[in-house]
C-alpha cells in the first residue's frame, strides 16, 4: 500500500480525467509510475553500462563486429 500527496492542480487534472474516460485516478496514477519506472530503469541500466564501458569492464562492438558475430552465431 502506499499513499501520494499531489497538488491541487495535479488533482483536478486527475479528476477531471477520471470522469471523462470512466477509470480512476488510482489507475492513472498506477500508469504514470509504471511508465516512468520503465524509463527510469532503462536509465540506470544505460548509464551503468557506460560506466562499466568507460572503466574497461565491458566490450563494445562495431556495428560489422557484430552482424559478424550475429551471423556466425546462426551458421
Amino acid at each position: 500500500m502506499l499513499n501520494v500527496r499531489v497538488g491541487t492542480e495535479l488533482e483536478s487534472r486527475l479528476d477531471l480525467l477520471a470522469k471523462e474516460t470512466g477509470r480512476t485516478k488510482t489507475y492513472y496514477v498506477k500508469e504514470a509510475l509504471e511508465r516512468y519506472m520503465q524509463n527510469a530503469e532503462d536509465i540506470y541500466l544505460a548509464e551503468s553500462r557506460l560506466e562499466d564501458i568507460k572503466m574497461g569492464k565491458s566490450e563494445t562492438y562495431t556495428l560489422k563486429q557484430a552482424r559478424e558475430l550475429l551471423n556466425a552465431s546462426t551458421d
